[in-house]
């Protein structure tokens, strides 16, 4: 989640901010991204890289990206017109620090919110790419590849696949009612 937060977070940050054309071949490259679907991307850079940990760190930092962008993208486009930014630009102050003092720090709120709710998709996709056979390799234990080595002996022990299964779905709705909880937290202080 880090690397798709950062990355989203300063191409969208730069797209609303300086707009014009670097703004419209940025949200074409976010459109071509969301022409394909997440998983199908991710499995995909993930297949051309080889089954592990780093590929799927590598995939979900290239797929994941995007809607962090659109969301800051979007929020520094409202921004930048309120007063705080004006007043900002009238004093004189330099770009970056309109930017990343200003304008920044007011934008994320969204941004936070939606980490602790693409949490959820991290785990599940996963999981979901490790049950493929193209995430954690073993010996590693994962809970995906516990499902699928499991899942031959459903009949006969089927706390093999259920328990793993049932700890994703756990630890899934955690961070769900977790993003919850820090919008709610975060909206009374603002």
């Amino acid at each position: 989640m880090i690397f798709p937060f950062l990355i989203g977070t300063v191409v969208g940050a730069l797209s609303g901010y300086i707009g014009g054309r670097f703004d419209t071949v940025c949200m074409r490259l976010i459109d071509i991204v969301l022409a394909f679907p997440f998983l199908v991307l991710m499995l995909a850079i993930m297949a051309i890289l080889g089954p592990g940990l780093s590929s799927f760190y590598i995939a979900m930092a290239l797929v994941g990206w995007v809607s962090y962008a659109r969301l800051i993208r979007a929020q520094i486009l409202v921004l930048k017109e309120s007063d705080f930014a004006l007043a900002a630009k009238s004093l004189g102050f330099g770009h970056g620090r309109i930017l990343f003092r200003h304008l920044l720090p007011n934008a994320l709120f969204g941004s936070v919110v939606f980490s602790m709710s693409d949490a959820v998709l991290v785990l599940l996709n996963g999981a979901a790419v490790s049950y493929l056979g193209l995430g954690v390799q073993p010996p590693t234990a994962e809970w995906g590849t516990m499902v699928a080595e499991g899942q031959s002996l459903i009949t006969s022990a089927w706390w093999i696949c259920t328990f793993p299964g049932i700890a994703i779905v756990t630890l899934a709705m955690g961070f769900s009612l977790l993003a919850d909880g820090v919008a709610e937290a975060m909206g009374e202080r603002t």
